[in-house]
């Protein structure tokens, strides 16, 4: 049955959108794998981005806290420094004796954690990494009054810039204080997989620089993908499940103090 006139304008405003959105954007940032010409390389048709479902999972056990990941993802995507927490963003969580929980983050220039708790006090610790959830049932999608915000084919949560309108309420709808308004454009902006890399067979910045391989990322859809095997080896859990959003960000060995 054909579509409405009215979608299938739609579906090609945001095919022009995504393609524009892979020539603007740096691919290679500070890591040189795309240079210059971005136009002249090929980018994946729309039946080539329907075979693939993206998503991320984080071994905490792996996670050093180092913010590699967290300084890749803003040269990458050129996030203003005030803006240091967002797109993604390391936590640390101290359980401390008295079952007492503290959670902090890297400062803003990340250089280490903001406090210091005595060694004595500490009764374990570690790290989880934080980003847009790329949730398959987003909330952020369902607020936009002008549809800036939506899903690709492939699973990806983007935000098309010439129509936001800055009105907040995606940022205000987002569970996981993933988004926020960049304050150049004025519009919302978060993590977006580095879809203008993924689309061209490469690894998200933050996975690509990450020492110890606490980021994976793959293709849902694929039963050989990095990803797909990490969900068949651990068990993995997602950020608030009771929300109904359907994460595409899965973590083993996620406490249960995580929120």
């Amino acid at each position: 049955m054909p579509l409405p006139p009215h979608a299938e304008d739609k579906m090609m405003k945001r095919r022009t959108f995504l393609k524009k959105f892979l020539l603007l954007i740096p691919a290679g940032g500070v890591f040189g794998t795309v240079v210059k010409s971005l136009a002249a390389e090929t980018i994946s048709t729309d039946d080539e981005l329907a075979q693939h479902y993206y998503g991320m999972g984080i071994r905490i056990e792996e996670c050093i806290g180092c913010g590699r990941c967290v300084e890749a993802c803003k040269i990458e995507n050129n996030v203003p420094r005030e803006h240091f927490f967002f797109r993604t963003w390391v936590e640390r969580y101290i359980i401390k004796t008295d079952n007492d929980v503290v959670v902090q983050s890297l400062d803003g220039g990340g250089a280490g954690f903001s406090q210091t708790i005595a060694e004595k006090d500490i009764l374990r610790s570690f790290f989880v990494p934080k980003l847009c959830n790329q949730c398959d049932n987003p909330p952020c999608v369902q607020v936009c009054p002008v549809g800036a915000t939506f899903s690709t084919e492939e699973g990806v949560v983007l935000v098309d810039e010439k129509r936001c309108i800055g009105c907040r309420y995606c940022i205000q709808a987002c569970p996981y204080g993933a988004r926020y308004l960049h304050p150049i454009s004025k519009t919302a902006d978060k993590c977006t997989f580095c879809y203008h890399r993924v689309t061209r067979g490469m690894l998200p910045a933050c996975v690509e620089v990450c020492p110890t391989q606490a980021r994976v990322f793959g293709d849902l859809k694929s039963w050989a993908s990095p990803l797909t095997r990490l969900r068949r080896m651990f068990k993995t859990r997602v950020l608030k499940p009771y929300l109904n959003t359907e994460p595409k960000v899965f973590y083993t060995d996620l406490d249960g103090e995580v929120s």
